[in-house]
């Protein structure tokens, strides 16, 4: 049964359109495909970003994207945040006012599909943080957790063409969330945290999308010690994982997985 507190919606009809094509034979066949919608994001009255996103939880991508951009800090006051469906738009409103014109003005572009960013002086944030040195993650649990995932109905089995994010606590998957970015899906999961005030120090982080710089920067900033990945890893992202002191699991698959970063947290108890 699933006891996730946010899991994938497949069956919600906002999410993809039926698209009419035909296949390798030439006969005629119908699809399903993720929809794409702009979302413009406003702090205090400023506009910030226009995201493509799948539509689901506005709330929770426009603040976890402030978050991970730091325009928005863990310590901040949110006083509304406000959406509006019919001119996709959303405006998150802070106690005190932000510097974020500033931040704008040294962001550049990342690996990471659309609107992924990153600004100089997150870098000097990243090198504050400390993860927990303590946890730890069996190989065995691993396996269950992987399991839990795709066995999951959700958008990619139903539609693909989207990246899903899962905040996990040891084997048991806690909020799955998918986009076209994998970046939205990170932001989501970070929104989600800042909103209901969830520590990231016992949890584990997984992602279908690569182990790039911009995935280790976010799982580090959300204070997660573990990061595991479907997919492969990248130079700059193992480098700094080995800084950071996180856990990096790649090309994790049943019970087949490359750690590259932070073995010692790995336990291997499914001899």
């Amino acid at each position: 049964m699933n006891d996730m507190l946010i899991s994938p919606r497949p069956d919600d009809a906002r999410l993809t359109h039926r698209v009419e094509g035909l296949d390798q034979d030439g006969r005629a066949i119908e699809v399903a495909v993720p929809v794409e919608r702009p979302l413009t994001l406003y702090l205090n009255g400023q506009e910030v970003v226009t995201m493509m996103t799948i539509g689901d939880y506005p709330d929770y991508l426009a603040l976890g994207f402030l978050l991970n951009q730091n325009m928005l800090r863990p310590g901040d006051t949110v006083t509304s945040v406000d959406y509006d469906p019919e001119i996709e738009t959303i405006v998150v409103r802070t106690a005190h006012r932000t510097d974020f014109e500033e931040k704008l003005k040294k962001k550049t572009q990342t690996s990471g599909c659309a609107q992924g960013t990153v600004f100089g002086d997150l870098m000097e944030r990243f090198d504050e943080i400390r993860l927990p040195a303590d946890a730890r993650l069996g190989t065995a649990g691993l396996t269950r957790l992987l399991k839990a995932i795709n066995t999951t109905p959700s958008l990619y089995l139903e539609a693909g063409a989207i990246h899903g994010c899962v905040l996990a606590q040891g084997d048991r998957p806690l909020l799955y969330m998918e986009d076209v970015g994998r970046h939205n899906a990170v932001d989501k999961i970070a929104g989600y945290m800042f909103r209901h005030g969830i520590a990231g120090a016992d949890k584990i982080f997984y992602t279908t999308g690569r182990l790039t710089s911009e995935m280790v920067v976010k799982t580090v900033q959300m204070g997660i010690p573990i990061l595991v990945s479907r997919s492969g890893f990248t130079a700059w992202g193992v480098e700094l994982a080995r800084k950071a002191g996180l856990t990096l699991i790649g090309r994790a698959k049943g019970s087949r997985h490359i750690v590259l970063a932070g073995a010692e947290r790995l336990v291997r108890d499914d001899a």
